[in-house]
């Protein structure tokens, strides 16, 4: 069974390396250049947009998610592509004396993120430019790493998963919230139309930015199934990968743990 489910996945995520929303790229590095080019254009309103494309869910989302990821003091915590910390403030308040790691490829993103953390008074954070491919951090590095609506945004899914993988300490675990197909095609018909048309105006409306709405809807919409996620973080060896849906399948959480 095993040999008939890896090509399919490697193949997969040779696809999703080289797609940048309905377009194929000449390479994967343009795609990180462009996705990169994205983020720096809507770090500054990035937020207010997520509430807008989730109609405010996503602030639940995050705060359910936190509270499974369960972040303790004294713990070492990736945010991997945490840019703008909403997820580390949120993690902070249960654990203020956890060590946080935001890594990003965006520095744009991050100075947002920075300023906001110490606005309110955090400041126990490295912040940290890098790539998900290829993490600046040694083994065994983290007791959690955690990504949120980051994932379909990475070039090499593989590569990225296995660098979680090297950089968690035997028996971490790692944790994603990312939208994901829903478990039902008439809503998925449904939600599709919404994302597709609704939300590059209002990208253009509030953000002044429709092109770069247009691939984040499109990074939705292909991004992998949770099922197809889970087989990936199976194959990059996460032991016991699992998913949960949230609002009916709009997102999931996937949880993975590193062997011991």
């Amino acid at each position: 069974m095993g040999l008939g489910i890896m090509p399919r996945k490697s193949n997969i995520a040779a696809q999703h390396a080289m797609q940048f929303g309905q377009q194929t790229v000449a390479a994967p590095m343009e795609k990180t250049r462009r996705v990169r080019g994205v983020f720096e254009s809507v770090a500054a309103k990035y937020d207010l947009m997520n509430d807008v494309m989730s109609l405010g869910w996503h602030r639940l989302w995050k705060r359910i998610f936190v509270g499974m990821v369960s972040p303790q003091n004294g713990m070492d915590i990736l945010d991997l592509a945490g840019g703008t910390g909403d997820i580390t403030k949120l993690m902070h308040r249960p654990a203020p004396r956890a060590n946080y790691t935001v890594c990003d490829l965006t520095p744009e993103m991050m100075a947002v993120g920075k300023k906001r953390l110490l606005n309110a008074g955090i400041a126990n954070v490295n912040w940290i430019a890098g790539d998900a491919a290829q993490l600046p951090f040694k083994n065994n590095s983290f007791d959690r790493v955690v990504i949120s609506f980051g994932l379909r945004n990475v070039t090499y899914l593989d590569r990225a998963l296995a660098e979680i993988r090297r950089v968690l300490k035997p028996g971490g675990k790692f944790y994603c919230l990312e939208f994901t197909t829903l478990p039902h095609a008439g809503a998925q018909k449904i939600y599709e139309t919404y994302n597709r048309v609704l939300i590059p105006q209002l990208g253009g409306m509030i953000a002044g930015n429709r092109a770069s709405y247009d691939y984040l809807i499109e990074s939705i919409n292909r991004f992998p199934d949770a099922l197809t996620l889970t087989d990936m973080m199976r194959e990059a060896g996460f032991h016991a990968p699992q998913y949960r849906y949230l609002t009916g399948g709009i997102v999931a959480v996937h949880e993975g743990i590193k062997p011991n």
